[in-house]
């Protein structure tokens, strides 16, 4: 049932690409990688038969067969050489078409549906989708490319040296009964020996990599959220803290690694063995014809080497147990991503059906009921009528849900109930309490979400300096990650500059003055009354002074 489950798993994953309208270039490169791959075992089937005529020509003692022979292989090395070449070169630029197009296609479904964030609401079976994207994607694709590619030769090897070793190993007579092409059933023989041996012994791989792959992502997103808040980690001197969370997270990597190292150690002295047994092996058996002069000197490095090119084929398993257990791990990690991403988009689509536009003004809530992903209730059936026009301020305890509301508002909370209308074609815009300013120019983080070059720069440079931000109108095209150069005012400064280019009919804003002080906060409530006259705005608050700016007051006690 495993078995079956990984096959679909990774037919999910391999099957997108594939069908996609932009496979033709990968389909091309695919091509010829395997054409080429082809050649090399073509090219390895003349080497057989050139070891035994050119070790003959020491025994004959013919000398102008000898440097024919050199002739040969000069030709075969040429075109190994270029086969090689060719064949890395293609297979490598598949690699990057394939992967190209499937963190597209991740990222894409990433977003869709708002998933990245549906996911993060509860527990949905997934951990670091960065990692997911940026790592587990690009193993995936280099090692389903390096196995399959592999399989591939391993099985034209065999068809093509199974029936040179067949002829030439001749019969061997046990207790009266005759075995003809009797070295290509002991070769049979031991490869399947072996890889039951590989599987027993490097299974356990499977799950260590998936665990290791886990601990690893943990500890560098631990580095990461340093990095995203060392002001705050420094005002507190939480450096000792730190610390010891590193030291924890690190720790548990080193754990997986060890029990990764003694695994695979197990697994290499099985594959040490089993491979130096194999070198030695056909030599022993192919001697005695030899020595007893049936057979010339370069009968013995034909049989060992059609015996290995066979032995290497049947033992491509044992080969290749140890990335086989970690491309077992990564397909299992994209297909949790992809069933917790599926999850996240239907719990989305559920409620996108109770959030719905309407011929009218106002936004109306009906018999809306809000909680939370652990099930406490935040809001108990209520109804609620925003007219357009009319500015309302939301009142609270914090914690008790307010926030929730605007999410559930906006379609990106999914546990609720009820119904929402909202006017029908109308802008909304949110701005949450701690805005976001994505990474690039300035002028970028003050038009987000809209596209920076569909926006002047005066338009943006107005913005900034009504907003109190003048001293930076001048760095528009700078680059920074500027939620950790700006302050907290500022940044709140840049979120209703924001405000003032895209001009929604509704603006909804969650505290967004928090930051700054009363004559400020006077200051930029004046501004925004004045500068979107047409906008309807709401506002989450708790300062007595923000009433002033709204002609009406909700009490979130009194709505739940």
């Amino acid at each position: 049932m495993q078995k079956k489950r990984f096959l679909s798993a990774l037919w999910a994953l391999t099957k997108p690409y594939w069908v996609s309208k932009e496979r033709v270039r990968g389909v091309t490169l695919l091509v010829a990688t395997v054409a080429l791959a082809l050649i090399l075992v073509w090219n390895e089937v003349r080497f057989n038969t050139w070891n035994k005529d050119f070790y003959t020509t020491f025994e004959t003692k013919d000398e102008a067969e000898f440097y024919r022979q050199i002739g040969v292989f000069t030709l075969l090395a040429v075109v190994y050489i270029l086969s090689l070449s060719y064949k890395q070169y293609f297979q490598q630029m598949l690699f990057v078409e394939w992967r190209r197009w499937l963190t597209n296609h991740f990222l894409a479904g990433w977003m869709r549906d708002r998933a990245y964030y549906q996911i993060q609401l509860a527990d949905q079976g997934t951990d670091n989708p960065d990692q997911r994207i940026a790592e587990d994607l690009n193993g995936f694709v280099d090692l389903t490319l390096t196995l399959t590619l592999g399989l591939l030769s391993s099985v034209v090897t065999l068809v093509s040296f199974v029936g040179i070793l067949w002829s030439i190993s001749g019969a061997l007579t046990v207790a009266g009964f005759e075995i003809p092409g009797y070295l290509v059933w002991i070769a049979l023989v031991y490869a399947i020996f072996g890889t039951f041996l590989a599987h027993w012994i490097g299974r356990p791989l499977i799950a260590i990599n998936f665990d290791l792959q886990r601990k690893e992502a943990d500890f560098r997103y631990s580095l990461v959220r340093l990095r995203e808040n060392a002001e705050g980690v420094a005002l507190y001197r939480g450096e000792a803290e730190e610390l010891r969370g590193f030291g924890r997270r690190f720790l548990a990597v080193v754990g997986v690694w060890i029990a990764k190292i003694v695994k695979q150690k197990h697994l290499i002295w099985f594959q040490a063995f089993y491979a130096q047994l194999a070198i030695i092996f056909p030599l022993v058996v192919s001697a005695p014809r030899f020595f007893s002069g049936q057979a010339p000197l370069g009968y013995i490095f034909q049989v060992a080497s059609a015996f290995g090119q066979v032995q290497t084929a049947l033992s491509w398993f044992i080969d290749s147990y140890a990335f086989f257990a970690n491309w077992k791990a990564t397909v299992d990690r994209l297909t949790t991503f992809t069933e917790a991403l599926e999850r996240a988009r239907e719990e989305t689509r559920r409620t996108v059906d109770l959030r719905s536009e309407a011929d009218t003004s106002a936004i109306e809530l009906t018999g809306v009921n809000l909680r939370l992903p652990q099930g406490r209730p935040l809001l108990a059936d209520t109804s609620l009528t925003l007219k357009k026009g009319e500015s309302v301020l939301i009142t609270g305890a914090s914690g008790s849900g307010k926030s929730t509301l605007f999410r559930a508002i906006a379609g990106i909370w999914p546990y609720w109930k009820g119904r929402i209308a909202l006017p029908k074609g109308a802008r909304l815009l949110f701005l949450p309490q701690k805005p976001y300013l994505p990474i690039g120019s300035l002028k970028n983080a003050v038009c987000y979400p809209m596209d920076h070059a569909q926006v002047s720069d005066e338009a943006a440079r107005d913005a900034l300096s009504a907003t109190g931000l003048a001293h930076l109108a001048d760095t528009l095209e700078r680059e920074e990650n500027w939620a950790q150069l700006l302050s907290g005012g500022e940044q709140q400064r840049v979120a209703l500059a924001r405000a003032l280019i895209v001009q929604p009919d509704w603006l909804f804003m969650d505290e967004p003055t928090a930051a700054l002080p009363d004559d400020a906060q006077a200051r930029l409530y004046a501004l925004l009354k004045e500068r979107l006259p047409n906008t309807t705005f709401v506002s989450i608050g708790h300062r007595a002074e923000l009433e002033r700016f709204h002609e009406r007051k909700l009490s979130w006690e009194s709505l739940a």
